[in-house]
């Protein structure tokens, strides 16, 4: 759903008129502030499909630290995979990285391990390998990038719709005390019991994920 679509649903259960931009009414563009909240909310309570992409790394020889431009710094690393050699690189902490490199005097090699190494100048997370590599690699970095906040009266959210309209008349409710005798307590229920709903279908499309074998 858009943006606008959201903020309309949210102010229908509200018992409000709805409006053709966010940005009509003070009042809109609170819900709208709720309808980010929610969203925010939804999309970190689980690693989503439609929200699972694959950043690609070219590694040049010597070099042991990229930058996944346009990461942000709500999304998550799932696994990262050499495409060139056939081999999951597997993550470590970035001290255990640092130890390797002071051991052997940083010498190049084949990728066995990364970690994350802070952000670069424009936000973006920075990924570090090691060994550094001596050779043009190609590196696929599975990850879930989770989106901006909505701003434009089109733009779209790609997670579950209901539990964050649930989630963001809960925060209006919250707000305003209560309406037609349901209090903020009540919805949010509601909305948790969405919010399980939309996972547990979600979950059902990576099973490997969810149980566990001994």
């Amino acid at each position: 759903m858009t943006y606008l679509n959201l903020v309309n649903a949210v102010l229908r259960r509200l018992r409000e008129e709805e409006v053709a931009t966010v940005s009509d009414t003070d009042y809109s563009k609170l819900i709208g502030d709720f309808v980010n909240d929610a969203k925010r909310q939804v999309e970190d309570a689980w690693d989503w499909s439609v929200l699972r992409t694959t950043f690609e790394i070219t590694t040049v020889a010597g070099t042991s630290t990229y930058s996944l431009t346009d990461f942000g710094i709500r999304s998550k690393i799932l696994y990262v995979h050499n495409e060139t050699k056939n081999g999951k690189v597997l993550q470590e902490s970035l001290q255990r990285i640092r130890e390797l490199a002071l051991g052997t005097d940083n010498a190049q090699g084949t990728i066995n391990y990364f970690a994350l190494d802070g952000v670069d100048s424009n936000g973006d997370i920075q990924i570090r390998l090691y060994q550094t590599p001596n050779s043009a690699d190609s590196l696929s970095v599975y990850a879930v990038k989770r989106t901006d906040d909505l701003s434009a009266d089109t733009d779209d959210t790609f997670v579950p719709s209901a539990p964050i309209i649930q989630y963001a008349f809960s925060f209006a409710l919250r707000e305003r005390g209560e309406t037609g005798g349901q209090t903020a307590a009540e919805q949010a229920v509601f909305a948790r019991q969405d919010l399980n709903n939309a996972i547990a279908l979600d979950a059902s499309l990576h099973p490997e994920e969810t149980i566990w074998y001994s």
